[in-house]
Formats: C-alpha cells, sequence, structure tokens
C-alpha cells in the first residue's frame, strides 16, 4: 500500500467510479471496505492524513456505551455490543477485553450500579466480554490499588472492549486497498462537479504535495467528512441547513504508576453529565473524557484550560495520588460530529446513532455514529448508496471479514502486537538492519523500523503522520515525541528521497503541532 500504486490505480481508471468516498476517517474507511468487498468500483480521497480528525482521538473503547442505556437507547446499544463483538473476532491484535470497575462510595450504589450493568451485560447477548458482579472493598482495592480508599465501600465490575483507534484505521486502510478501493490521503476535495441535470457526478481535487488537480467521476459521492459534513454539504447547496452539533472531548495522558493494573475505572457520573473514565492504555493511564459545545471542527483542535482542570479535579476525587499539571505527559482533543437534535440542549444528551441524508442534489451525506458501530454504518450507507446509483444489488459481507493484520495470537509479538500479521516483517527490518531495532526514545517502546514500514506499507508521508497516527508516540508523551522527530525525519527523507530542508521543515512543523499536546512547558 503506497502512494505510487495508489496513483496508478487513479490514472488506469477510465471510467466513472462506482462511489466516491469524501472522508478517511472510521466512516469513510468503512464504507470503502464494505463497497469494495461487495465488487464496487472505490476511490476514498482525504485532505489530510486517515484518521487526522476525530478517528484519532477516542477514548480508545470499543464499546455499547453505558450510559446510552440509561438514556433508554436499548436500540444503540445493542447494536454497538454486537459490533464490538464482531470487531474482536475481525481484529484480535488491535481489540481486547478490558474490565472495568465503577467504585462505591455510597450505599446505593452497589446494588443501583449492579443492575444496571447486569442488563448491559444481557443485551450482548452471545458476544458478552465477561460477567458483571458486585465487588467486595478488598477484591475492589486489589483491582485498584491507587484508588482513593476514604469511605469505599467496594465496587461493580463489568468488561468492554478497548482498542488503537487509528492503528484499526490503517489496517482498515489496507483492507479496503487489498479489497481493490483506491485510497488517497493529502488530497483536498475543492469542488463538486454535476451533470446535464444538476446532480453531482463527481469532485474536483488537488493534491497538496504536488499541487496536481484533477476530477474524478463516480454514480454516487458519498460525504463522510465527520466534523467537516456540513462544508461539503454546503458545496453541494449554499442553503444547506447545519446537521452537525460539534463537541470537543479531551483526554489527559499518565505514566502507568496511576494506574498500575489491568482494570480501568469508570465514573458513572461526572459534574458535566457525562461519564469519566481512566484507562490502562499502552502501558500509560489515560484519563477522559469532557463534553464541550463548540462553534466549528478543526484538524488540530487544542484543549482548553478548563478542560483541562476539569479532568484533574475529576480524578482526584477517586485516585489516591492526586495528578497535576506537571503529570500529564500529553494532552489531547477532538471533535465529535454529532447530529443535531433540534432540540437544544447540551451535546453530552444527543444521540450517537448515525444519520443518513441525501440531498436534493444527489449528494449522500453518512454522519453521527461512533467507532464501535463503524461497520454497521457502513453496511447501511452503501446499501443506501447502491440503490441511489442503481448499482447491482450485492449483499454485505463485511460482518466476519477479517480485517489487515488479523492474528490470533499476536500477544507473542510482544510491543508490535498491534501490527498483527505484518509483525514478522517489521522484525525482519530489524534484523536487516540492527539500527533500526533501536528505539526512537527511551521513554517509548517504538523503533526506526516501525517507521520505515510506515512509509513503506502505510502511506505515512510525514513526521506527524508516523509519531502520531502509524505510531502512538504523540498521544502517550508529547515530548519524548518532539526527541524522536529528527531521527524520524532522517529516516522519512532516505525513504522518500527528500533533502535536508525537507527534514527541517518537517522537525518544525511537527514541533508546532506537538507543542498543543505538551500542557507545560515543551523543553526536553
Amino acid at each position: 500500500m503506497n502512494r505510487d500504486e495508489m496513483y496508478a490505480r487513479l490514472r488506469a481508471r477510465a471510467g466513472r467510479w462506482d462511489l466516491l468516498v469524501v472522508g478517511g476517517g472510521a466512516t469513510g474507511a468503512g464504507v470503502a471496505i464494505d463497497a469494495a468487498a461487495r465488487g464496487y468500483s472505490v476511490l476514498l480521497l482525504e485532505q489530510s492524513d486517515f484518521g487526522k480528525g476525530t478517528s484519532s482521538r477516542s477514548t480508545k473503547l470499543v464499546h455499547g456505551g453505558v450510559r446510552y442505556l440509561e438514556q433508554g437507547n436499548i436500540s444503540l446499544v445493542m447494536e454497538a455490543l454486537r459490533e464490538r463483538g464482531l470487531l474482536l473476532g475481525n481484529a484480535p491484535h488491535l481489540v481486547r477485553d478490558l474490565a472495568f470497575v465503577v467504585p462505591n462510595y455510597d450505599w446505593w450504589e452497589a446494588p443501583f450500579y449492579g443492575l444496571g450493568l447486569k442488563v448491559y451485560n444481557l443485551l450482548a447477548g452471545k458476544y458478552g466480554f465477561g460477567t458483571s458482579r458486585i465487588l467486595s472493598r478488598e477484591e475492589t482495592l486489589e483491582r485498584l490499588p491507587t484508588i482513593k480508599t476514604e469511605g469505599l465501600r467496594g465496587g461493580v465490575i463489568y468488561f468492554d472492549g478497548q482498542f488503537d483507534d487509528s492503528r484499526l484505521l490503517i489496517n482498515m486502510a489496507a483492507t479496503a486497498y487489498e479489497l481493490g478501493a483506491t485510497l488517497l490521503n493529502y488530497v483536498r476535495v475543492t469542488g463538486l462537479t454535476r451533470d446535464a441535470e444538476g446532480f453531482i457526478d463527481g469532485v474536483i481535487a488537488q493534491d497538496a504535495e504536488s499541487g496536481e488537480e484533477f476530477r474524478a467521476q463516480a454514480e454516487v459521492v458519498i460525504n463522510a467528512t465527520g466534523p467537516f459534513t456540513d462544508e461539503l454539504r454546503r458545496q453541494a447547496d449554499a442553503s444547506a441547513a447545519p446537521m452537525i452539533a460539534p463537541s470537543q472531548g479531551v483526554h489527559l495522558v499518565f505514566d502507568r504508576s496511576f494506574l498500575p493494573g489491568d482494570s480501568a475505572i469508570m465514573v458513572p457520573h461526572t459534574s458535566d453529565g457525562r461519564v469519566m473514565f481512566a484507562i490502562p492504555w499502552h502501558g500509560h493511564t489515560l484519563i477522559g473524557t469532557t463534553d464541550t459545545p463548540v462553534d466549528g471542527a478543526a484538524l488540530e483542535p487544542v484543549a482548553l484550560e478548563q478542560e483541562i482542570d476539569f479532568i484533574l479535579s475529576t480524578a482526584s476525587l477517586y485516585l489516591a495520588h492526586q495528578p497535576s499539571r506537571a503529570d500529564i505527559l500529553s494532552v489531547f482533543a477532538g471533535i465529535r460530529p454529532l447530529v443535531k437534535s433540534g432540540t437544544g440542549g447540551g451535546t453530552a444528551a444527543l444521540s450517537r446513532g448515525h444519520t443518513i441524508h441525501i440531498e436534493k442534489s444527489g449528494l449522500l451525506t453518512i454522519c453521527g455514529g461512533k467507532w464501535t458501530t463503524y461497520r454497521h454504518m457502513a453496511e447501511d450507507c452503501v446499501n443506501q448508496a447502491a440503490m441511489l446509483a442503481r448499482l447491482p444489488e450485492t449483499a454485505c459481507v463485511t460482518g466476519h471479514l477479517k480485517l489487515h493484520g488479523f492474528h490470533p495470537g499476536a500477544d507473542a509479538f510482544g510491543p508490535l502486537r498491534v501490527y498483527g500479521s505484518d509483525a514478522p516483517s517489521i522484525q525482519d527490518l530489524m534484523r536487516a538492519n540492527p539500527e533500526l531495532a533501536e528505539p526512537l526514545d527511551a521513554a517509548l517502546p517504538y523503533t526506526g523500523a516501525e517507521v520505515v514500514w510506515a512509509v513503506r506499507h502505510e502511506l505515512a508521508r510525514t513526521v506527524e503522520d508516523v509519531l502520531a497516527r502509524r505510531t502512538r508516540a504523540l498521544f502517550l508523551n508529547a515530548k519524548a515525541a518532539i526527541r524522536m522527530a529528527p531521527r524520524t525525519a532522517g529516516l522519512m527523507a532516505r525513504e522518500l528521497g527528500r533533502d535536508g530542508d525537507w527534514q527541517t521543515q518537517q522537525v518544525r512543523s511537527f514541533g508546532e503541532v506537538a507543542g498543543n499536546y505538551c500542557p507545560i512547558s515543551v523543553v526536553s
């Protein structure tokens, strides 16, 4: 999977594509997989890197959504629990079960949450990850040794899923590619084209690297741009009423000592009405999230001071060692593309269900939803697109389609586990050149071989692509990622045939982005 091959496919296409997907996040990549698996021709265009926006900035959970159960949205919970089970079967190298403990400090919490989580477990049916039960005080402390003990009565344990979001997305892009789809990052759609009757029949696009502009026609154009949904809709119809109510979520990352066990903490009610999680992730502790309505979407959203303070203060209510700003290794923000309800109120109350909307111009928009349900969203979208475009009717086959990297024994690869079946090839790179086996920085396990692999096989084009989304260095430890940038740029320049000026520019650009992930000075 490399850029030259993608462009070769693009130029070899003589006629119209069946589906042209705008947006390279979870939804767009999911649509590309589903459509290509049905035998349709697919072109996907992403303005930046795959997952640059929302899809790399989640809470790293594959879950049904306990809060949606409380809201009474049983259908969404059941759909997500089923999809959670399917995803574990299709990508076991990236998805795993995780124990969550709800600590109880009041007498009513154990029976109240115990019953609710029992229902949650029952709704999962054959896709369940484990049995929920009430824990004693001693059992709770055994699982959460750093929890506040004063007033602790016990807890309730339940099981959900955890994953690496952007690693899954890259594997999804590779899966779509292997099924015949053409996917290009750093290609921005600058305009929409129309047929003689005024219906949209393609796009005008520009390659951000070369500046080259080209046109591509399709039977149906799909808007899967997440937070940027309304921007593309307004290109189709300047009077289009907004569909998206963007909400910002922020997460803080700390070292493992704040949550040294293998269990996560779930706080069912925070002062802003959200659920908060503290979870072990890649040898670190991730705590979030907030829910702050924002006016618009940005490719690189920045955490607000009050969001950081809110997470720190909420975490301090449950952790014996209260985290401070000095303890934060990285802070990242993401924009949720929630669908407007038309009833006002806060975004925490908006449904995470998805919406498919067909404009008068023929543009098909899919928005809303959540990471866990991407596959079902894609199935719905392709069904609608095929009917709209009068494509041959073909059944969805993604329910049990193994994703690229599928490997049931990936744990044996250690830090390379997330690469699944690709891990042995990365190990071969290390054996062929021992220098590539050395960590890029002592604080994290990532190596030069992973940089080379990302460039050769995963469409990485910038230092940020490698350190933020092919590896998770920036999300785990921003200062360490900044230290990694020069060596990463050097390895990439060798692979891409770039010069010293390119390396300097890349290190500078990455430093500017990484500064937003550092809540305090970025001095090494």
